[in-house]
Formats: C-alpha cells, structure tokens, sequence
C-alpha cells in the first residue's frame, strides 16, 4: 500500500463548533445598499429594504397571502411530484436533488396554483417558487402553469402569473422544452373567454419561461430592476462582442422600449391588480 493513502498516525483535532448566535435570523443584509436591517421591520415593508427601495426575494405563499383577499386562498395540484425521466446526473443525481430541495422548502416543486380573489373578484393564479432550483421549468411546473390558464378558461375568471425563473430545467432535457409550447397553447385557448391574463415579472425572469408565458400577458407588469430576458447580459456580450446598455434587460429599461406596460412597486402591486381586474375582468 502507498504510503499517502495510509491514514494518519496522529489524529487531527475537531474543528470548534461554533454556538448559534441567539441574534442568527434577526437581521438581514440589503443586497444593493449594504444596509443592515432588522428582520421584523423589512418583512412589514414587504420585503423591501427601507433605505434604497431595492425588492429583495419575497416568498412566494407569503406573496399570495399577502396580494389576495385574506383566508381566499385555495391550493389545487399540490400532490403533482417531478420524476426523473432521463436518470438524470451531473454532480449530484437529479432524484437526490429533488429529494433534499422537498425536505428543505417543503414545496414538491417551482411553482404554486390555486384560485383566489382580489377585491372579492375571483382569479386563477400561479406563482414560482425561485427558491426550488432556481425557479426552473420542468414537466410539473409546466403542467401545474397549464393547469392555470385552463382552471381561468373553466371559471371564466383573471389568470394571473407571477414569474421569477432562471429557465427550463436541463435534468429533464425535451420535456422541459415541450413546457414551452404546451403552456403557450393553454394561453391561446383562454383568450376565447374574453378575460385578461396578468403577467406579473419578478426578479429574474430568463430564460423558457421568459420566451413562453411570461411574455404573452394581455397585461405585463414588473417589479423594480426587475432582471428579464431569454440569455443574461454576460452571455449575450460574450456572444455579440460588443458591451450592452447600462440597465440593458432591467424592468426600467424594457418599460422605455415598450416591452412591459408599467413597473408596479410592491406596495402598490395588490391595488393596481384590482384596478386592472376591475376595468378587464
């Protein structure tokens, strides 16, 4: 046996462990400012730091609870589990994945689905959940998305989305792609009831899901530098050689091209729904 894989004689001593701190999970740190803020005072605002205005991630059941009518919540589609079509590996199996991202979120996949009401008008609704592999687009969320427009196609109610992706999901290979086209179609067949389909981008939509339903809104809506587009601002420099606009692919920047209809602070998201719902629904 070589000597360099004999275990050592001598053992090494344990690193210290170090106690949790009882002030762990008090604050938090704004990612454009560097402000340090309390937890409590930033989750009241919405998740939207009180010195710069910056949205940091908001959670997405926080996010439905907060925009719809109080206790008008209905989740449908939650049982709908990702399998592993390819056996899938790269540095880790996509099954163990899937598994240890379950057990920390609680969430079975990207997304959520369900019927709500804004202002006592009912809508069918969808919101991503980035936090689960980056918001990425597999069979599930493609079919819980579908399963959106369809329900607001039945109901003849609002269909509203609110996406935050970095794209379709690689593990799953074409039938991650196929979600594209399949959620595109579900649209096209709910136009026939003559109600709005709100698309409402977070921070970042790319990607599949930006080159599908994000951008087929009868409405388009964002939130503040908002990042939106198919590839990011580094692909594309590299690609094209060339350096891309300040702001290139931010919210404000597609709002002066015409791509988006308004930039809605968080705060004022929930009455300009209403609004909307009230003159189109």
């Amino acid at each position: 046996m070589a000597w360099f894989s004999k275990k050592p004689r001598i053992a090494t001593a344990p690193e210290p462990i170090e106690a949790p701190s009882r002030m762990q999970g008090l604050w938090a740190k704004c990612e454009n400012c560097d402000e340090i803020l309390y937890r409590q005072e930033l989750e009241k605002n919405l998740n939207v730091c009180t010195h710069c205005d910056h949205h940091l991630p908001w959670p997405a059941r926080t996010r439905l609870a907060t925009l719809l009518d109080p206790d008008s919540f209905e989740e449908f589609d939650k049982e709908l589990e990702p399998q592993d079509p390819l056996g899938f590996t790269d540095s880790k199996k996509y099954k163990d994945r899937l598994k240890s991202t379950r057990k920390t979120l609680g969430e079975n996949d990207a997304f959520i689905s369900g019927v709500g009401r804004i202002d006592g008008k009912q809508v069918s609704v969808g919101c991503f959940v980035f936090e689960f592999m980056g918001g990425s687009m597999g069979s599930v969320v493609g079919e819980k998305c579908t399963r959106v427009f369809e329900r607001a196609h039945e109901l003849k109610c609002p269909a509203i989305v609110f996406s935050a992706s970095g794209g379709a999901r690689m593990q799953e290979g074409i039938f991650s792609l196929m979600q594209m086209a399949k959620t595109s179609a579900a649209i096209a067949r709910f136009r026939n009831v003559g109600k709005p389909y709100i698309s409402v981008l977070l921070h970042p939509t790319t990607g599949g899901v930006a080159a599908s339903f994000s951008w087929l809104g009868d409405v388009m809506l964002a939130e503040p530098k908002a990042l939106i587009g198919f590839a990011g601002p580094r692909v594309i420099e590299q690609t094209i050689r060339q350096k891309l606009p300040e702001g290139f692919q931010r919210s404000e920047f597609l709002v002066e091209h015409g791509m988006l209809d308004a930039i809605v602070p968080r705060k004022d998201l929930r009455a300009k729904l209403g609004q909307i719902i009230g003159l189109l629904g």
